[in-house]
């Protein structure tokens, strides 16, 4: 099911939602990757430092126009004075252009240096991490965690240090500028402040509300629209109209909480700050009149403690962004600190350029992280001559995939011995392993890309006429020439415009293209039709030649001209050898073979011959 929102800001909207982190000790993670650029960082503090400063040295210059300029008694001043204003106003817009650029860039840097840095690592990692991790899970730390850190690194810190040096220069001036009334400032701004930043809360919290009943709107929407047929079908249309005129309703009513309590607020943010104003200007009026106080002086002090009241508000509003991004951080940490269960030994054993494809497995037991009591290979043992074909044959659940699943050291045993040329698979490197197999497996990878992409993955190093030749000789060149652009014709996720057949024919190309010693076929042809799959199984036997090939099978007439059937069941052999000998037993193979070719004897022995 789909809706007009694009993934990725779905993805980002359910990351706002998550629990925020009670603290911000998680960013410290983030510092290994904002040190390796340290002069883009003072370039943006010595920026953020002369901006605040810059702007601080505003309401000394009101004061100074005020009393000097305005009183007439020396009017000549006002140039002066003015100049200096406008010299000021230059600087700050020179040092917060600087200090966005700069930050900005940080932002950008760092968060894409901190994908990669994830992308790279959830490379590396086991298929028993994935075992127990949802993909959208790890896309969501991927793209939404890592877009709510730069909103951070290159928007909100910036915001929140800029508004802490101005609070603290501002209280500072403040205090020096007229002791008494920045005292009575100091009691009035909470009292201003802590309810504007209550009520930003419950407006924050209404928004978001809102939002998820805009979000089921749409989704319910989205879900009629795609099953039209069947909601008329049914004739369904009017329970979804009074559900969705419900939802609506509902989304109205939300959305009325919100406009009323951000009226309230903007009413209460107004009339508690120009009542603060109003008062402190009162006294500090008074203070005018009996000569304790110039009015330049008066106009000084309002100013700083207008800066004060917004900078406060302003680190409250981030405040919620940098608490998300802490959260974000910590789940991106998470998965850099998961370390991959399969990985290259410190001293591996080498393994030569090309195997001669000599597979051996002796003992094996082994369990998957996340079935610790079922034994998915418990004793096995069975082992392959270099370019001999062997099947493994069996119920669903029987290891078969398991077995694929070592050899490729996707897993290690629990106990036993797994060998490719008398190598302990252990002992290795497992890139070194898997650069010496090929595999077509049963669900055809397709990526969104071109034809000539798909089969270039199997050797990316390969040149143009292998990757023609490969095609040829997969029977897919035909089909492929015959596409609107050929070779450079997109082919959409998944393969989706390409049939079941012509998506394995280009599987093939890229195994045939890959040359590896020792060939993985995992049901190869078991989705397709009749026709589509003679065309592969030709492809197939074109693929095989000269390697060492492990078929798995559910349908055994791709099986029968293998050199040995390995029967599997529960994880154990119970039965070896070609198809006429295992006929001749009693046993599971044989049931096997009754229920797909027929009851008779005779049936079997047609179909071998």
């Amino acid at each position: 099911m789909s809706d007009s929102v694009h993934p990725a800001q779905k993805l980002e909207e359910q990351a706002r939602r998550r629990q925020k982190s009670k603290n911000v000790r998680p960013l410290k993670a983030l510092m290994p990757f904002i040190v390796q650029y340290p002069w883009r960082v003072l370039g943006a503090f010595i920026s953020l430092v002369l901006a605040a400063a810059s702007t601080l040295t505003l309401p000394v210059a009101v004061r100074y126009v005020i009393d000097n300029g305005f009183s007439g008694t020396d009017a000549a001043a006002v140039d002066i004075y003015f100049k200096a204003m406008m010299a000021v106003a230059v600087v700050i817009g020179i040092a917060s252009a600087s200090r966005f650029y700069f930050v900005s860039w940080l932002g950008e840097r760092v968060t894409s240096d901190l994908r990669l840095a994830v992308y790279n690592h959830i490379t590396k990692l086991s298929p028993s991490f994935f075992e127990v991790t949802k993909t959208g899970e790890v896309l969501s730390r991927l793209t939404a965690d890592t877009t709510l850190i730069k909103t951070v690194i290159g928007s909100s810190a910036s915001i929140a240090l800029r508004n802490m040096f101005m609070f603290i220069g501002a209280a500072f001036m403040l205090s020096i500028t007229s002791p008494s009334l920045s005292s009575l400032a100091v009691l009035i701004l909470p009292m201003v402040i802590v309810p504007m930043i209550l009520f930003g809360r419950m407006v924050r919290r209404l928004s978001r509300d809102s939002q998820d009943r805009i979000a089921d709107t749409s989704a319910m929407a989205s879900e009629t629209i795609q099953s039209i047929q069947v909601v008329q079908a049914f004739t369904h249309e009017e329970e979804d109209r009074r559900k969705f005129s419900g939802i609506v309703e509902s989304s109205f009513a939300t959305a009325r909480m919100r406009v009323l309590a951000r009226s309230l607020l903007t009413a209460l943010a107004f009339t508690l700050v120009f009542a603060g104003v109003v008062g402190i200007l009162w006294l500090g009026a008074q203070k005018v009149v009996s000569g304790d106080m110039s009015s330049g002086m008066l106009g000084q002090f309002i100013i700083y403690a207008i800066l004060c009241s917004t900078a406060i508000a302003a680190l409250s509003e981030v405040w919620g962004d940098i608490q998300l991004a802490a959260g974000a951080t910590e789940r991106l940490v998470e998965i850099l600190n998961v370390e991959p269960q399969i990985k290259a030994p410190q001293n591996p054993v080498n393994i030569p350029t090309r195997v001669e494809g000599h597979v051996d497995f002796k003992d094996v037991v082994f369990h998957y992280p996340t079935r610790p009591q079922i034994a998915a290979l418990d004793g096995f043992s069975f082992s392959v001559s270099p370019g001999e074909t062997v099947a493994l044959v069996g119920p669903s659940g029987a290891g078969k995939s398991t077995v694929f699943q070592l050899l490729m050291r996707f897993y290690d045993p629990t106990d036993g011995f797994v060998g490719l040329d008398d190598v302990n698979l252990q002992q290795a490197d497992p890139l070194d392993i898997r650069q010496q197999i090929s595999i077509v497996p049963q669900e055809t990878v397709i990526f969104a890309d071109t034809v000539y992409q798909n089969i270039l993955f199997g050797r990316p190093s390969a040149s143009a006429n292998e990757v023609y030749a490969a095609a040829d000789k997969a029977l897919a060149d035909e089909f492929v020439r015959q596409l609107p652009e050929g070779y450079d014709t997109k082919l959409g996720e998944r393969g989706v415009t390409l049939s079941g057949g012509q998506r394995q024919r280009i599987a093939i190309a890229r195994a045939i293209l890959r040359n590896a010693p020792l060939l993985l076929l995992d049901e190869a042809t078991s989705a397709l039709d009749a026709e589509s799959e003679k065309v592969v199984q030709t492809a197939l036997e074109r693929l095989m030649e000269g390697r060492t090939t492990l078929v798995i099978a559910h349908r055994l007439a791709t099986v029968l001209k293998a050199d040995r059937i390995i029967v599997m069941d529960a994880g154990k052999v119970i039965a070896t050898g070609t198809h006429a000998q295992l006929l001749e037993q009693e046993g599971l193979y044989r049931r096997l073979a009754n229920l797909q070719f027929g009851e008779s004897k005779g049936n079997l022995q047609v179909i071998q011959t």
